[in-house]
Order: structure tokens, then sequence, then C-alpha cells
């Protein structure tokens, strides 16, 4: 049987860590506090412990989220033929995007 592939070692690469598991390169791979999404994740009160590895994944994922955004909204800012980002910048890629459709009227 061969070993894992090229696309398993990438999604290793980043997940943060070498295959040693996501918390192995928590504080190197995150971009997020971990703190700070400790603190945000206490803050539930439906929620009464998260692990470390919870925190992490829940940290890559907010930063996954942060950069598809932001990628979709570059498209718009690049029409506009302008390099930074504006407010409808972001909106015209939450109407755009089926995905973000739970954004609606989030920034208003």
């Amino acid at each position: 049987m061969a070993a894992a592939g090229p696309e398993a070692a990438a999604a290793a690469e980043d997940a943060g860590g070498s295959g040693a598991g996501p918390c192995a390169g928590a504080a190197r791979g995150a971009r997020l506090p971990l703190a700070r999404v400790k603190a945000l994740v206490k803050a539930d009160p439906d929620v009464s412990l998260a692990s470390q590895e919870a925190v992490f994944v829940l940290a890559r994922a907010a930063e996954l989220f942060v950069e598809t955004i932001a990628k979709d909204a570059y498209v718009y800012a690049q029409q506009g033929k302008r390099k930074t980002l504006q407010r409808k910048d972001l909106d015209n890629a939450i109407e755009a995007v089926d995905e973000f459709a739970f954004l609606e009227g989030t920034l208003d």
C-alpha cells in the first residue's frame, strides 16, 4: 500500500504541523491568538469546556473564512480598479456568493 500522497502532506502542513497533530504547530501556525479564540468560546454560556485542539480548529476555520471572503471581496475591488477593500466590496461579495447569505444585513 502506498504512503500518504502529496495532498495529505499539504493538508498536514496546512493544519499547522508536520503530521504530529493540529496542536503541535499551533503557536507557529495560528495567525489568530488562541487565547482570544478560547475567551470567545468560553463567552458562550452553552460551552463549559473547550479542548486546545477544538480552539485551534475554530481559529483555523475563522482564518480560512476571513481569507475566503477577503479574496472574493478583492475581486470587486479590482473591478473598481482599486487595491484597497471597501465595505461595498464586502457587501458585493456577500450578495454574490450563496455561502455568505447568512451574513446579509450583518454589516448594517
